[in-house]
């Protein structure tokens, strides 16, 4: 594996600041937040320095019941080529369902059972088939466990890797999430994976809100992180450790001071190097899925997803409670990212409070379908049909915006001559 060093997650918001951090070995992109085409100037002369940088994608949902999407897998692999990566990362999770059609918005933990398990294998062998560069997984946070489940994380992750041959990403502070909202050893999962799979570490921030963890990418990093991150150095070499920040950005000083931190973590003291584990040989891998293994998996997934976007009840076994707070949560990001996707719409509305006061009003009986961006669209045009804002020149200015980005003529109520003629014609 290659040997990246220390590095931080490329933002535009810090993008200045990430150009003078002394001692920047390398940067991990979001994948879909960039045109292969058209890189931003900043990475390209980081590039031009000699810094490494590793797309990482967010969107495949290689976890989920459906095959791959054969035009984001294409996408990832360009970005990959047109940052010259070593490696591309994506997460173990699902994001989406086709049945019915709905998206989370957010990265969902899939349920460690051997069903779950053999549709992810076969996902990944269709990923790596399609990429043009070896495939890193991460091990996400989650808020809620799966009822019935049938691994412990490690047995998981090691059979994931055994019959793949795919690498790990792991991230310590997910391990921390994971140890205060579902009960995990982090220990254990560290013990139990085979590290000779590691490609690189993820370390980020969070913060506790009644007895909940939250990984938000929007705080320092803490104390208990960087000890799980001593923990696995202990254990292994990692090829590679990375800051994430996502939100709250601070000063860069402050930024510099943790990745320092992070760099004193990695360079104290030699590692134990990992016990080499034999790969399971081609021949000895399990039988893809069939499809009624996928069917299954893929109506557990859509009762679960319905439940925390669309109201539906909540399906038997699950923590309701933490499926409330999860479904609250889903709602909040979605919130977020549309308002940063689109900051005209809480302009128009007067504020973030009004507009975050409409937005979840509007998803409470619209969930998302097709990405973030179509759902700004279909807020305003949810708006205006309400003749929405009250405001006459905000409604102006709201269907402007609408107009410029969906390409069509406002949507309107139904006139009153048009009800009257619809009336005479049945």
């Amino acid at each position: 594996m290659a040997h990246l060093g220390v590095g931080i997650g490329w933002r535009p918001e810090i993008a200045d600041a990430v150009e003078r951090l002394p001692g920047l070995d390398w940067v991990e992109v979001v994948a879909e937040n960039i045109c292969p085409g058209h890189l931003p100037e900043a990475l390209l002369r980081l590039r031009e320095r000699g810094v490494r940088m590793v797309p990482h994608g967010v969107s495949l949902g290689l976890g989920g019941s459906d095959r791959p999407d054969p035009g984001k897998l294409a996408a990832l692999g360009e970005r990959a080529v047109a940052l010259g990566a070593p490696l591309v990362t994506e997460h173990i999770a699902f994001v989406r369902t086709s049945s019915p059609a709905l998206e989370a918005g957010h990265l969902l933990p899939v349920p460690r059972t051997r069903d779950a398990l053999a549709v992810l294998c076969e996902n990944v062998r269709i990923a790596q088939d399609a990429l043009p560069v070896p495939l890193a997984l991460e091990n996400i946070a989650a808020l809620f466990s799966w009822p019935g489940e049938e691994l412990t994380e490690g047995q998981f992750l090691t059979e994931l890797v055994e019959r793949t041959g795919v690498r790990l990403l792991i991230d310590v502070a997910n391990l921390h999430t994971n140890r205060v909202n579902r009960g995990e050893d982090p220990a254990a999962v560290l013990d139990a994976i085979p590290l000779e799979a590691l490609a690189y570490v993820h370390v980020a921030g969070g913060v506790e809100r009644g007895g909940v963890w939250h990984d938000t990418h929007a705080h320092p990093v803490p104390p208990v992180v960087l000890e799980l991150l001593a923990g696995l150095r202990s254990r292994v070499d990692p090829p590679g450790v990375l800051l994430e920040r996502d939100d709250d950005f601070p000063p860069e000083p402050e930024l510099a001071a943790e990745l320092a931190a992070i760099r004193a973590v990695v360079t104290a003291g030699p590692a134990v190097p990992a016990d080499p584990r034999p790969a399971c040989e081609a021949d000895t891998r399990p039988a893809p899925p069939d499809e009624a293994t996928r069917t299954r998996v893929g109506l557990g997934q859509a009762a679960l997803l319905s439940a925390l976007v669309a109201g539906t009840p909540v399906p038997e076994g699950f923590d309701r409670q933490r499926i409330r707070v999860q479904s609250r949560a889903l709602a909040a990001k979605r919130a977020g990212v549309v308002a940063r996707l689109a900051p005209e719409l809480p302009a128009v509305l007067g504020g973030e409070e009004p507009y975050r006061t409409a937005f979840l009003a509007y998803a409470k009986g619209r969930p998302m379908t097709a990405g973030y961006r179509r759902d700004a669209l279909d807020f305003a045009e949810h708006l205006l049909i309400q003749d929405l804002p009250a405001d006459p020149a905000a409604r102006r200015r709201l269907t402007a915006w609408w107009r410029d980005r969906a390409g069509a003529r406002p949507p309107r109520r139904v006139g009153r001559w048009a009800r009257a003629l619809m009336g005479r014609a049945a």
